[in-house]
């Protein structure tokens, strides 16, 4: 009687299932259409939104032009945008979670970062390798830091071209998560549209603040944007009820006026306001003008106390071999251009001004200074032999430098001063190192063209605890002249005419002490002779000339006596030399020579008298002009060997902000892990139950579970109460509603049968469990799912009945 019962329901809930799947083909809305998708599929309207997003995106990282040298950031801004939608899509289609997305997104950065952010270093220009994906992670982390601190346009060093292939990736995968994931659940709410146009607002600014005061077409883009998001927003397609064909028109019609009238007042009106309210560019921020390069140079010695090096101990020493030089030509080693009393040294970041400029990173394509009149480019190729310091020669104006033949991680230590034309590698230049530069070569026009030429008005740093007796030379020296050319053309001869060089040498007729303290320079105008080399004169002349506030600097270099045009040019120590720069308007820096020629310095006339010998008293020590106060102190960097250790440290910022992710990813991980392992666990021991019908039963409990923890409400009813009660917290259509009514069934016919359910039967309904559970999840949001994975649920059964209701049953 049971199993006729059974029959007869089966064959009734099998034609109310089809046509209930029947009925609802055809009465269902647009909504459940999107619902009964297949899981991953993109409507055309999603794609059309990817696109014009897209399009939005790649506006706003054109902005990227004025920092990065010409468009070779295009293809890694691109690329990268390529890879976060590719990542965001298979997201989608796979139904990934967030932490599997982040993961896949790390794993597609390093995998395709090399051919599209690194070709030239790629293995084969698409394979990654060790110092690609070594680039990519230092550029992912430092590269926000140094970028800031570049000389624009940079080229240089190689992770600082990873910076916009990461941006574009992580603002890639964003827009993709929003329009594949997001967006498409409620197509009509405008509020969305308008919350995935900050991803494109986003692209747009961050070039800005990180770009220079120049932007790359900024009104121009900034009109594109609005115009295309405005047109974008007005016709996406709708959803709802259907319309008819002249309905369609009539909007259709109202679209097209509707748009052209906003596009129209979008360009008059963000024109308009754009002519009239457009900052100057002092008033932008720009974040590269308000932070101060890590690189102080102030850490090295003053290259002019280490003058005499050159001239005693490495004067016969091979220092370079330089190619490309005509006769006349001098390198330039480095500028000095503020003076404390006891040095003339490099002004650091405190001190730095208009003149005296600041140490950059630098591309190949060095950056204008800012004073120069160009008249002739020369190329010249160095080799390094005996050199060794932080200061690395150049010659003229730079304009392009070659780096090649330079260790990639001696290389990303270079710095530019577009102002003095001087350059350094923080890691020292030592023998063995090639590079080349291309050079333009500053005019320098004769005394009569700079007559009427006044100094330019420079800021310099400040030079200090000046002698009075140099104030009072350099007036005296200047006599009656008047012009700022005629007055130091009177200083410059009137010390190469009373002066005689001398390097402190043995074979020199006179001494010379080293240094050009403030007790050397008065020392050098009280003698009876002008004794000193360079390193004196230089120095002298710089300070007579900050005494009449012309904006003077201390160039210290190499000229060498021969020069073969031609051929190879070799420097020694002996070559080195100093010399002193003044600006003037519209020429630039104009160099003077103080130092003179004559090395024969006369006897005095009169003779010394002799001492009569005194009894020997052991004198006090001296308390004025002691010897170590006229020398230049070197320290010796005894932890250099740390710092190396520590060169490429993780900034504070990273640290803290990898250690706050880390903590937060164990706080999720650890208990998840927990958790889904009793989850398996109890899975497991449904599966393996040792009759079918305990297996069929434990379907349907885990189907129940599942539900719980996801949030539903599972009442303790029949088998199809709870269907009716989910299929109404779901909001299922008639097929999906068929379906979780046939998961019923099929579980009391395994669980109630007369015999066991074959295996085929019970692992037929274990799938329906689970597929219906994955709907179940896909129904609810984002945050419902990531609470679900923390919970653990029994199923509900129904109460346990006393004895004594089991016993009057049996009556």
């Amino acid at each position: 009687m049971s199993e006729r019962r059974a029959a007869r329901k089966a064959q009734q809930q099998d034609a109310g299932t089809q046509k209930r799947r029947l009925s609802g083909v055809f009465a269902r809305t647009p909504r459940e259409n999107r619902a009964a998708l297949a899981p991953g599929t993109v409507t055309t309207q999603t794609w059309v939104d990817v696109a014009v997003v897209a399009g939005l995106v790649v506006i706003g990282l054109l902005g990227w032009m004025p920092v990065f040298d010409g468009l070779t950031h295009l293809s890694a801004s691109l690329g990268g945008l390529a890879v976060g939608l590719g990542v965001a899509w298979g997201s989608h289609r796979l139904r990934l979670n967030a932490v599997t997305t982040v993961l896949a997104l790390f794993v597609a950065y390093f995998l395709f970062g090399s051919a599209l952010a690194l070709p030239g270093d790629a293995l084969w220009f698409v394979l990654p390798t060790l110092d690609t994906v070594r680039d990519l992670a230092v550029g992912a982390v430092f590269g926000w830091t140094d970028v800031v601190t570049l000389a624009a346009p940079v080229g240089a060093p190689p992770h600082l071209a990873v910076l916009p292939y990461v941006f574009a990736c992580v603002l890639g995968v964003v827009a993709g998560v929003l329009l594949f994931r997001w967006l498409p659940k409620r197509y009509r709410t405008l509020w969305r549209c308008g919350l995935v146009l900050l991803v494109p607002l986003a692209a747009f600014a961050l070039p800005v603040v990180l770009g220079t005061r120049e932007p790359f077409f900024a009104p121009l883009r900034g009109l594109a944007v609005a115009v295309i998001a405005l047109i974008w927003l007005g016709w996406r397609r709708p959803e709802g009820k259907n319309i008819s064909l002249s309905e369609k028109s009539g909007l259709r019609r109202a679209r097209v006026v509707g748009t052209a009238a906003v596009a129209l007042a979008s360009i008059v009106i963000g024109g308009l306001a754009a002519s009239l309210l457009h900052p100057a560019p002092e008033s932008r921020l720009v974040v590269r003008d308000e932070v101060q390069p890590p690189f102080d140079p102030e850490l090295f010695p003053s290259p002019l106390s280490g003058y005499r090096i050159y001239t005693k101990t490495l004067n016969e020493t091979d220092l370079f071999t330089v190619t490309g030089m005509i006769p006349g030509d001098r390198l330039r080693l480095a500028v000095m251009d503020t003076y404390d009393g006891h040095l003339w040294n490099v002004a650091g970041p405190e001190l730095a001004t208009e003149g005296s400029g600041l140490y950059e990173l630098s591309g190949s394509t060095l950056p204008t200074a800012p004073l120069a009149d160009i008249v002739d480019r020369r190329g010249i190729s160095i080799d390094v032999l005996g050199y060794s310091g932080p200061w690395l020669p150049t010659m003229g104006v730079p304009q392009r430098i070659d780096l090649d033949g330079i260790d990639r991680e001696r290389s990303a230590g270079f710095r530019y001063n577009a102002s003095t034309s001087s350059a350094v590698l923080i890691d020292g230049v030592t023998s063995g190192i090639e590079y080349s530069m291309r050079s333009g070569i500053q005019a320098v026009p004769g005394d009569e063209e700079l007559s009427d030429t006044p100094v330019a008005p420079v800021g310099m740093p400040p030079v200090e605890k000046v002698p009075d007796v140099v104030v009072a030379k350099a007036k005296e020296y200047a006599g009656a002249a008047e012009t700022p050319i005629d007055q130091l053309r009177a200083i410059e001869s009137a010390l190469v005419t009373n002066g005689y060089l001398s390097h402190g040498r043995e074979e020199d007729a006179a001494s010379s002490r080293a240094g050009h303290g403030a007790d050397r320079m008065e020392e050098l105008f009280t003698r009876s002779q002008l004794i000193g080399d360079e390193e004196q004169y230089a120095s002298a002349m710089a300070l007579m000339a900050r005494s009449f506030g012309y904006p003077a600097r201390v160039v210290m270099g190499f000229a060498p006596k021969s020069i073969i045009e031609g051929s190879p040019t070799t420097v020694t120590g002996d070559d080195v030399t100093a010399w002193v720069e003044v600006p003037f308007e519209g020429v630039g820096w104009i160099p003077f020579f103080p130092t003179p020629d004559e090395t024969e310095i006369p006897q005095d006339q009169n003779p010394k008298p002799q001492s009569e010998p005194q009894p020997q008293v052991r004198q006090p020590p001296r308390s004025e002009k002691r010897p170590d106060d006229l020398l230049t102190e070197s320290e010796i960097d005894d932890k250099k060997d740390e710092d190396d250790e520590d060169a490429f440290a993780l900034p504070g910022w990273a640290v803290a902000a990898l250690s706050t992710l880390g903590g937060l990813l164990l706080l999720y991980l650890v208990p998840l892990l927990i958790i889904a392992l009793v989850k398996r666990r109890r899975v497991k021991r449904r599966r393996r139950a040792e009759s079918a019908h305990a297996r069929a039963s434990g379907a349907w409990d885990e189907f129940l579970d599942r539900h719980a923890e996801l949030g539903y409400d599972v009442p303790v009813r029949t088998r199809s109460g709870v269907i009716e009660s989910l299929a109404v917290q779901r909001e299922t259509d008639a097929a999906g509603t068929a379906t979780l009514e046939s998961l019923a069934f099929d579980a009391d016919a395994a669980v109630f049968g007369a015999h066991d359910a074959p295996d085929s039967t019970v692992d037929d309904l274990w799938s329906q469990s689970d597929e219906q559970s994955r709907l179940a999840a896909r129904a609810v949001g984002w945050w419902r799912r990531q609470v679900s994975r923390f919970r653990v649920s029994r199923a509900r059964r129904a109460p346990k009945r006393s004895k004594a209701s089991r016993r009057n049953d049996e009556r």
